[in-house]
């Protein structure tokens, strides 16, 4: 698995968070890593964007990004409206598979759900996972209506015959509610992959060394971590 796509089921879903415990986790376990933020949206050149902030919490990853647009849009749209250059797949394919040859892992963050358009042709993080041949781990929310988002995008990854490696929570709440809870055994039902993690809500905000200490405690063994999803849903029932 040296290249690893990372999707969203739709935006503010935890994708960043997640990709920097990927990472943190990684590197705990010996691996040389490098994170590709394919387009980044909303943030001015003088701002730290998501790759930045990875490093930040994750410790020493090589960081590339292919093209930084002002305005919080999709990118196609972002790229258009700047008059800028947009990002095609072919490129963020080329550009994992350069960084992959001198790390043991590189993980590619998309930019909001699995279909959001990079160029005007409709350029996907899936047609690029498609060039690669690489699995894609969905990062989704705890709570209602996660199941109809996450189902859907489980479909069109294996329409593609695409490898769904599994799903992550991006944010499990301190208080999780009755849909959250049952959401731990529904989302490996409706996507048929497996539950791979749950990352604490505010992980962000801590420290760096606390976020690379706690790292490999929110993700499974498949990930570099430890976190285990029978133990987790037996402790939320409790």
């Amino acid at each position: 698995m040296p290249v690893l796509m990372i999707t969203g089921t739709g935006t503010e879903v935890g994708k960043t968070m997640a990709t920097a415990a990927l990472a943190a986790a990684s590197l705990a376990a010996g691996r040389s890593v490098a994170v590709l933020k394919a387009a980044q949206t909303g943030v001015r050149p003088d701002e730290a964007g998501d790759a930045e902030e990875v490093a930040r919490l994750a410790g020493p990853v090589t960081t590339a990004e292919l093209a930084r647009y002002p305005e919080p849009l999709a990118p196609a749209t972002a790229a258009r409206r700047a008059g800028r250059p947009p990002v095609h797949p072919h490129e963020i394919a080329e550009t994992a598979a350069k960084l992959a040859t001198e790390h043991d892992l590189v993980l590619v963050e998309g930019a909001g759900g699995l279909l959001v358009r990079f160029d005007g042709t409709g350029g996907t993080l899936a047609d690029a996972a498609e060039l690669l041949k690489a699995p894609v781990l969905v990062v989704a929310p705890a709570g209602l209506g996660t199941l109809n988002a996450s189902e859907l995008t489980a479909r069109e990854l294996r329409a593609r015959k695409l490898d769904l490696l599994g799903v992550v929570i991006g944010s499990w709440p301190d208080a999780p509610d009755l849909a959250a809870r049952c959401n731990l055994a529904d989302l490996p039902e409706v996507t048929g992959a497996p539950l791979l993690g749950a990352l604490p809500a505010g992980a962000g905000t801590l420290a760096p060394a606390d976020f690379r200490a706690g790292a490999p405690g929110w993700l499974a063994p498949r990930l570099d971590g430890t976190w285990d999803a029978e133990g987790f849903r037996g402790r939320q029932a409790a």
